[in-house]
């Protein structure tokens, strides 16, 4: 019994440490100056609620739901915030984990942060334009780069080729 209660102090203590280090990056990353600067008016006015909740929130869609998950035209994927080209559609492959995957980003537009929430260490990627959550970028790629961007449909655009 002595044992369960020492584990389960661990384990609060490490959550509790973890959250505190995630409140300290969110004041930093508020704290940071973009290219892009909007008032949280401004970006509720622009965006729709989940949009909102995903870009300035660091929300996540449900797995599957998004309309560029399965979504392969050429182009380019930008920004649904600032407008800025993020990915292009020759970096997009199918991973089978619900949401669009890409092998690489365009070099400058992305911002790595770690990320401490939910009892994990992921990288977050952001925006480097205008500090718009996108998701997440993992070691796990099947590409020669190693890498899958994980990114919300609901945090970018889709721009067809020629348009």
């Amino acid at each position: 019994m002595k044992n369960v209660f020492i584990a389960l102090i661990a384990i609060i203590f490490v959550s509790c440490n973890s959250e505190a280090q995630t409140e300290k990056e969110k004041k930093d990353m508020n704290e940071k100056q973009y290219a892009v600067e909007k008032t949280e008016a401004e970006w509720k006015a622009e965006l729709t609620p989940e949009e909102y909740r995903i870009l300035r929130q660091k929300g996540t869609e449900y797995p599957g739901t998004g309309k560029y998950n399965l979504h392969f035209e050429d182009g380019a994927y930008t920004c649904k915030g600032c407008g800025t080209k993020l990915f292009e559609s020759g970096q997009k492959f199918e991973s089978s984990c619900g949401w669009p995957s890409f092998d690489d980003a365009i070099e400058g537009t992305v911002e790595y942060i770690q990320d401490y929430t939910h009892g994990m260490v992921r990288t977050e990627i952001l925006c480097a334009n205008c500090g718009g959550h996108l998701g997440h970028v993992f070691d796990d790629g099947p590409t020669e780069t190693g890498k899958r961007y994980c990114v919300n449909s609901a945090s970018i655009n889709f721009e067809k080729d020629g348009e």
